[in-house]
Order: structure tokens, then sequence, then C-alpha cells
């Protein structure tokens, strides 16, 4: 790989961080929408030559309700044009990248994996047992 697509990588990637934050900031600040309101950025996948940027959402509450997330996907999406403005002011881009939005699935199963293993933990404590991981 040459060391200019590398440059452009590491590029990208700091610069998905910084969409992130200021997305995130935008989302509080400027977006009205109340389906919008507790939508959390957990990631930004941005191509290497910065105009297309992937962004993956959460819910602060109601994310296992597919209606919520139907509706908060729908409320960014009717807010992508002042997200874009925003976010291109606000990290000093040359370009207003194409945002397009995702539900993060994985944080959740993530999250459903480590309630499941907390209650393995109780049920092995309950019966004697020792819980995972220790000897």
């Amino acid at each position: 790989m040459s060391d200019q697509k590398v440059s452009d990588k590491k590029r990208a990637t700091r610069v998905a961080a910084r969409i992130q934050q200021e997305l995130s900031a935008s989302l509080m600040e400027v977006v009205k929408d109340p389906g919008v309101r507790s939508v959390i950025v957990s990631l930004v996948r941005l191509s290497d030559d910065l105009r297309h940027a992937n962004v993956y959402v959460r819910l602060v509450a109601g994310g296992d309700d597919a209606q919520e997330r139907k509706k908060a996907l729908a409320g960014l999406t009717r807010a992508t044009g002042v997200l874009r403005r925003e976010v291109t002011e606000r990290a000093g881009l040359r370009f207003a990248p194409e945002l397009k939005f995702f539900y993060d699935e994985g944080q959740d199963a993530r999250t459903r994996i480590d309630e499941l293993l907390a209650e393995v933990d109780k049920e092995r404590k309950s019966k004697g047992g020792t819980p995972r991981g220790k000897k």
C-alpha cells in the first residue's frame, strides 16, 4: 500500500471522529425535531475521499422499538441538509460529505449479551458456584 493511501485512511479516520463530534453537537443545538433529540451518534465511517459518510446512531431510550428507530431515522433524513451544512462549517471541510444514517444494531446486541452474562453470573452465585472467569 502506498504512503498516500495510508495517509488518506488516517485522515479519513481523523475527520470521521471530528464529524461524529460535530454531528452530536448539531443534533443537540440545531435540530428541533423531537424524534431526533434522543439520538446518539455511535460511529461515523468516512470514505477515503471524504465525500461519503455512513453515520451509525442509537437511541438513548426506546432502541428496542422498531417504530422509534424508524421515526428517528426519518427525522435524521429530513435534517440531512442542515446537518451537512453544520458539519461542513464546524469541521472546516472543503466539501459537504453525503450523510447516510443507519441504526447501530451492534451496540444493542453487545448490551444484550452483557445482560445475559450478568444473569448467568447471578444464577451461578445463587447456586453456590463461582462466577465466570473466576477460579
